[in-house]
């Protein structure tokens, strides 16, 4: 079997649709469209599952693909041995992070990560969105969530606290919420899902409570709403570490801390694609900030 073949079904079912595959290789549509009907005129068998959006993998698809993706795999990290001999650790790392814990924490592992390898690029987006992950070649991204979806590999990155936060002359003045229903009709500053009721989960020992929220102030800029809670505007459901250096000056007070509070999820973690090859400067990378988020007590076992 043509070995360009498989890889050609591979980078079709990676990219997720045929116009996205002849985008990434470089080819027009119809060409990446003939060369998928030769290989499976070839087999006798159909590979993809064609819909108007997307391609899936038949089962004898699936096996060619994982078979393909290991040849792929073993090509690259042959290329890579090559070309990196007797050279500085190289290379390019793209990787999708939450807009407040990629600013407020991970910005600092970021530039030391930069110094310590400064032959790689680091390609950063700041961003909260948990739908299709890997769009746009991405190598790895950092997520808030409950559980992570199972066809990425997911290491956890430890446990993320929400607090109930407003500023002290805001506590002093109104009061603060003493009760998990009394956020239901506080002015709550926090991110929301677009086109969601925005549900706030709490947990008290094993019982579990949810509160329906209506925030006078959304946004997915986490320093903004830092700032809101900080102006005094009312009561922040935010991670703690937004409001980490406010706490320990006492500009901001929290309550409810028996409570463990839930929006998107209660663990970080870092997620990338089973199977793919990871250059050296990618595996760096993964190390280097689970080890960071090890030592800030956040992750795995923390």
């Amino acid at each position: 079997m043509d070995v360009n073949a498989l890889t050609l079904l591979v980078e079709i079912l990676d990219a997720g649709n045929l116009s996205e595959a002849a985008r990434r290789l470089k080819m027009s549509r119809a060409n990446v469209s003939y060369h998928l009907n030769h290989l499976e005129k070839s087999i006798g068998l159909q590979l993809v599952r064609r819909t108007t959006r997307r391609v899936e993998p038949t089962e004898i698809g699936l096996k060619l693909y994982e078979h393909g993706r290991a040849i792929q795999n073993a090509i690259l990290a042959a290329r890579e041995s090559v070309t990196t001999l007797g050279q500085t650790l190289q290379g390019r790392v793209r990787l999708s992070v939450p807009s407040g814990y990629g600013q407020l924490v991970m910005s600092d592992w970021l530039i030391e990560f930069k110094r310590l390898y400064p032959g790689i690029v680091l390609d950063v987006m700041f961003e909260n969105r948990v739908e299709d992950l890997m769009r746009d070649e991405v190598d790895i991204a950092v997520r808030v969530m409950s559980e992570p979806p199972q066809n990425l590999v997911a290491r956890d990155m430890g446990l993320v606290k929400y607090v109930a936060c407003a500023s002290k002359e805001w506590g002093e003045t109104h009061g603060m919420p003493q009760r998990l229903e009394d956020l239901g009709t506080a002015p709550v500053i926090t991110a929301a899902v677009v086109g969601r009721q925005l549900r706030l989960a709490g947990y008290l020992g094993d019982a579990r409570h949810e509160v329906l929220l209506e925030p006078t102030i959304i946004s997915e800029n986490f320093l903004f709403l830092r700032q809101a809670v900080l102006a005094g505007l009312g009561v922040g459901i935010l991670p703690d570490y937004v409001v980490h250096d406010d706490l320990r000056r006492g500009d901001v007070v929290t309550s409810l801390d028996p409570w463990r509070l839930s929006i998107f999820g209660t663990h970080m973690y870092m997620l990338y694609m089973p199977n793919r090859h990871h250059t050296r400067a990618a595996s760096t990378f993964i190390e280097f900030v689970l080890a960071e988020a090890g030592k800030a007590g956040r992750g795995a076992g923390a």
